[in-house]
């Protein structure tokens, strides 16, 4: 996976990336290619070693769920935000197959293969995810509920700055990945493999909004500390 330049993610992590006098908050908003690197194509041979890259795997329930709106988050008729929710429809699997839009609990193994490969690159050197299980994954299948969490999360959590930028975040990650296109993933991990797992942690977030026909990855993670 490449890290793809773009100085309006840096210029919106950095901003999101507050102290608030209570807790640390550290968010990062980055666009990848699925190009594979010499790196990455020795996970992809590792990960289908005996079986195919459409075979399928099992993911965990999603993590996200309809709920009302919280302060700062948005409403399905919020007008902040036309260009992205008008374009929502319900997400299937990306595949094109038949069994896999059927199996909405399960991904295969070349797409396990793309977030397990981005998690790496987002990480390293200090964190492989090399063994990471699928299952360790959900796919959202509403984009609205996730932009709610996000939103309600750090609106909570860094104020009014978060309420003031949170349009033009949105407008920028919708320019860069497309959101309308994408299939929505959360990384939720044992506290063996959670990047985020030390002492002090309060919360944390993982999504990965993946858009097929770009062959691109944004991966919008975020925590907050003591």
């Amino acid at each position: 996976m490449k890290l793809l330049e773009n100085a309006r993610l840096d210029t919106l992590s950095a901003a999101i990336s507050t102290n608030t006098g209570d807790s640390q908050i550290d968010g990062r908003i980055e666009s990848y290619s699925c190009k594979m690197a010499g790196s990455d194509k020795k996970l992809y041979k590792t990960l289908n070693e005996g079986s195919g890259p459409n075979e399928l795997q099992a993911l965990s329930p999603p993590q996200t769920h309809f709920q009302t709106t919280t302060p700062g988050s948005i409403s399905p008729t919020n007008s902040s935000y036309p260009g992205i929710l008008a374009n929502m429809r319900p997400r299937t699997l990306s595949t094109g197959s038949q069994e896999e839009a059927v199996l909405c609990d399960t991904i295969s193994r070349k797409m396990l293969f793309y977030l397990i490969s981005t998690l790496n690159a987002a990480f390293n050197p200090d964190y492989d995810f090399s063994n990471v299980k699928s299952h360790e994954f959900s796919r959202e299948p509403n984009l609205r509920v996730v932009i709610d969490t996000i939103n309600g999360n750090l609106s909570a959590n860094v104020g009014e700055p978060f309420v003031a930028l949170k349009t033009g975040l949105w407008a920028a990650v919708d320019e860069e990945i497309n959101l309308a296109e994408c299939d929505i993933f959360s990384y939720n991990p044992d506290l063996d493999s959670d990047p985020y797992g030390e002492e002090g942690s309060l919360w944390s977030f993982n999504y990965f909004f993946y858009n097929k026909k770009m062959k691109r990855i944004l991966f919008f993670t975020c925590r907050a500390t003591r």
